[in-house]
């Protein structure tokens, strides 16, 4: 919506006029602003919207307004206003959530509140917002937005609500906690006094005491009514008589007083009220488009539309300026509803074309000034399907690209499929209206729809756009499935097809070719695809594809080792999600808890981690739910909680199996080898290896059983094909494992130089925990490599750090043994615990006894001592042993 219209809604109407008609309430509302909030409730014509306005006009505090009507019902557009509502208190306030919201259809009402509440706290003075006309909104979702902007709510702000109905927000709640002021019916009928004063000084009439004592029981003090009479009143001599010849109730008097306002209107006055009724808002030009036929005669010689629209105001006649320049009206809703009644009552024939015709002209005059939503809502109002097929289609960004997603799938879902399949663009919109929605399940039937209605269509530059577009609604519904090979096939299939011209689905094709080349760990390629994608997304202001290849690029970097950048990417895509619960938010956090993890930072790292897992909780999406929480199984398994991590990895397997994350299974399992190594269970994790094809896995078994050769056999191909892949992140783990089994086999100077290089690139992104996870040997080997010569600062802080994690482990395990030696009726000496703790970690004697600085023989003596005790005969048995009592 342009600058212009957005006003119209923010905008806050001044006085009619300097007379304030109900002192005593503007001084109730200031002694109650204590309180949340401002309920003004009444049925239409009690004078709600004006009773806030003289208010406001003696108030101090800042104000924010919005008027809403039945189009805001669509999230999108209510949270686009709302923020720019509260944007003209505090210029900043939503700044970076107003682009998402109109890119994440499918995000909840209260993740934006919520997100917007930090915000709003940080806003120094009171101030107050107006939600005008709430009664339009019927949005189950915007109801408990705004019950949750109430529940916390700071306390410089303060909400006034006006409506026709009373809200489903939690009043009795509000009503106990003193939070709460109502203005109902009773108090906004006018008194005697106010009526008086009403008439005498707003309306110009010289009433007897006993006559405005009549009327205002007639009336039962309703300001519309007051306001009716008095118009018609203007016009009669006898002003007794008026009086007494009406009554009933307010349909009937209000249906009976319109008749006579209208009836003092000359003749072309009467037809552009009925004409203009059609609009929400008004304005000089547009009026005078849709009644460019001649059919309305000027009151004088060329009278405009503008002079028009100033005559009714100054005449009082329920219509409202929106603008302080009064480039903008609009009618009463009570006054515009009527006149649209009587627009329809005189036509009495060929009444919908000729409403159809007004509609019509609104539209393209709307659509000449830029305003593409109002000139789609026009066209569809008369049913012209092609102009607002057109319409809808936009000349650089589609409608429904543009935040107008549900106005677009509700105006849809309205059609026939005779009539979509006229058009069958409109199919290929309805798909990627449901796709942004995030209701998967129809969009392929939809597209299918397409193709049957394209069938024998010649193939012209639309049409061809169209098939293009049909792919690439297919490419990103592949993507949900990690499916590469589709991703390709109907990415390329776009490309080929879409107009050059055709740039957001374009752009949204270049990040699904980079999703699936990275899917097949071709990260050149995938990274190249998301610069391409980043750099047109933010030329056209794509902000979803913006964030999307954002995050795309810090997942190649963080591949790429470079942590440092990664890093900075992460945070980038945080900053631009706010904090809104999207699914890539989920993955900046998964990618920065990686990060923090790498760097030892661990309580930074489970931070991450959490948050990741409990956004990835919220979608469909349940495999980033499940990736999150084999991150935090690792976290618990080297904080030694192995039947902690043990749990999640069970619940993660069977929902993976479940939900047929295929990617997923050989993850959990090399994770599950990991624990059973620290576990001692050297047999099972064997088996775990060679079931799902983990040769890294599977070199980590080798050299916990001391076959440090098989382990180099496996490790060497591997190398090959990494290098040729150009995968840092697996060489840098593939060559540490490398450096740990040459050095174990007694090719030392060989170890020490990988290790050197391995260094050099590890230092670049800052890595800790590739290292100390390692344990043992790789405290072994950085201890001789510092041998060598001078100790960089950074071998020096990698040893430092295996000495502290040495350091927890012991305190960690000494806790354990203290409270476990009981458990047997001849308990293990402490020295007994602890070498049966690195019989556990899969360390051979000799390697316990270099560890403990014992001679050989004195360990294989702790070993017959530690398996008399526990009634075992060899070391797995007692690892089993140890294990059910508690000493592991």
């Amino acid at each position: 919506m342009s600058n212009s219209i957005l006003s119209t809604k923010l905008y806050i109407p001044a006085p009619r006029s300097n007379v304030v008609l109900r002192p005593r309430l503007i001084e109730h509302l200031n002694d109650w602003m204590h309180r949340k909030l401002t309920l003004v409730v009444a049925s239409a014509g009690y004078g709600k919207t004006s009773l806030v306005r003289e208010w406001l006009a003696v108030c101090s505090q800042p104000v924010a307004w919005l008027s809403l009507e039945e189009a805001d019902n669509d999230p999108v557009r209510f949270l686009r206003y709302f923020i720019t509502a509260l944007q003209t208190i505090a210029a900043n306030i939503g700044e970076g959530l107003l682009g998402l919201i109109h890119s994440a259809q499918s995000l909840p009402v209260e993740s934006i509140i919520t997100a917007l509440l930090n915000e709003i706290t940080s806003i120094s003075y009171h101030f107050i917002l107006v939600l005008d006309d709430y009664h339009a909104i019927d949005a189950l979702p915007i109801d408990n937005a705004i019950s949750l902007l109430l529940e916390h709510m700071p306390p410089q702000m303060h909400l006034v609500i006006v409506t026709r109905e009373v809200p489903r927000l939690p009043l009795a709640r509000l009503r106990a906690r003193d939070q709460l002021t109502e203005v109902r019916t009773a108090d906004l009928s006018f008194t005697f006094n106010e009526t008086a004063e009403f008439l005498s000084r707003v309306m110009g009439l010289n009433l007897s005491s006993e006559n405005i004592t009549l009327l205002e029981s007639r009336t039962e003090g309703w300001i519309a009514g007051l306001q009716l009479a008095a118009l018609s009143m203007q016009g009669h001599k006898d002003p007794n008589s008026f009086i007494k010849s009406f009554t009933g109730s307010h349909h009937y008097v209000l249906d009976y007083l319109v008749d006579e306002v209208i009836q003092q209107q000359s003749e072309c006055i009467q037809t552009f009220l009925l004409r203009t009724s059609i609009l929400d808002r008004l304005c000089g030009p547009l009026c005078d488009a849709i009644l460019h036929n001649g059919v309305v005669e000027p009151i004088v010689p060329s009278t405009s539309g503008q002079e028009i629209l100033e005559y009714l105001e100054r005449a009082n006649l329920f219509i409202i300026p929106l603008d302080k320049e009064r480039g903008w009206y609009r009618y009463h809703h009570l006054f515009a509803e009527l006149l649209r009644n009587r627009l329809y009552q005189s036509m009495s024939s060929n009444i919908n074309d000729k409403v159809r015709g007004l509609h019509i002209r609104a539209s393209i005059w709307h659509e000449d000034n830029g305003l593409g939503i109002e000139a789609f809502h026009h066209a569809a109002v008369a049913k012209d399907i092609g102009r607002a097929a057109r319409l809808i289609e936009g000349k650089e960004m589609p409608l429904h690209f543009r935040g107008e997603v549900f106005p677009v799938v509700n105006w849809l879902d309205s059609l026939s499929n005779e009539e979509l399949n006229a058009w069958p663009s409109l199919w290929v919109i309805f798909a990627s209206a449901l796709l942004m929605v995030g209701k998967l399940i129809g969009v392929e039937q939809k597209l299918q729809a397409a193709e049957t209605a394209l069938m024998g269509v010649k193939q012209e530059e639309k049409t061809k756009d169209l098939i293009g577009h049909i792919a690439a609604i297919r490419a990103t519904l592949a993507v949900s499935n990690n499916q590469a090979e589709v991703i390709f096939a109907e990415s390329r299939r776009a490309l080929e097809y879409l107009n050059p011209d055709n740039l957001p689905v374009r752009t949204a094709t270049l990040w699904t070719m980079g999703y699936a080349y990275q899917l097949q760990g071709d990260r050149t390629k995938a990274g190249k695809s998301y610069t391409e994608a980043l750099s047109a997304s933010q030329k056209i202001g794509h902000v979803m594809i913006t964030i999307m290849a954002t995050l795309g690029l810090g997942n190649i970097q963080e591949a790429e080792n470079q942590l440092y950048t990664a890093f900075e990417t992460y945070w980038r895509v945080l900053n631009m999600t706010g904090d809104l619960p999207l699914l890539v938010a989920c993955e900046a956090h998964q990618g920065l808890a990686h990060i923090y993890y790498e760097w030892n930072d661990l309580d930074a790292a489970l931070l991450h981690g959490e948050q990741s897992v409990q956004l990835a909780k919220r979608f469909e999406h349940m495999d980033r739910a499940i990736e999150g929480e084999l991150f935090l199984a690792r976290l618990k398994m080297i904080r030694g909680e192995t039947s902690g991590a043990s749990a999640i990895l069970a619940q993660a397997d069977h929902l993976a199996r479940k939900h047929n994350f295929v990617l997923l299974v050989p993850k959990i399992a090399a994770i599950h080898v990991l624990l059973l190594l620290r576990q001692g269970n050297l047999t099972e994790a064997a088996d775990r290896t060679q079931k799902y094809d983990l040769p890294i896995s599977e070199a980590r078994v080798y050299l916990a059983q001391g076959e440090t050769s098989a382990a180099l056999a496996v490790l060497g191909p591997m190398t090959e094909q990494i290098e040729a892949k150009g995968w840092e992140d697996e060489r840098l783990k593939v060559f540490i494992l490398q450096a740990i089994a040459l050095h174990a086999h007694g090719e030392k100077l060989k170890a020490m130089q990988i290790l050197a290089d391995v260094l050099t690139e590890a230092e670049c992104g800052g890595f800790i925990r590739v290292f100390v996870d390692e344990g043992i040997a790789m405290n072994r080997l950085l201890c001789e490599a510092a041998t060598y010569g001078d100790m960089p600062d950074y071998l020096s802080k990698l040893l430092a750090e295996m000495r502290a994690e040495e350091l927890k482990s012991e305190v960690q395990s000494n806790r354990r043994l203290v409270q476990s030696a009981n458990h047997l009726i001849d308990p293990l000496s402490e020295r007994e615990l602890e070498v049966l703790h690195l019989i556990a970690q899969g360390l051979s004697n000799r390697e316990i006894s270099e560890r403990l600085f014992l001679a050989l023989s004195t360990v294989k003596g702790h070993n017959q001592s530690i398996f008399g005790k526990l009634q075992v005969q060899r070391r797995t048995e007692a690892i089993v042993r140890a294990r059910k009592l508690g000493l592991l």
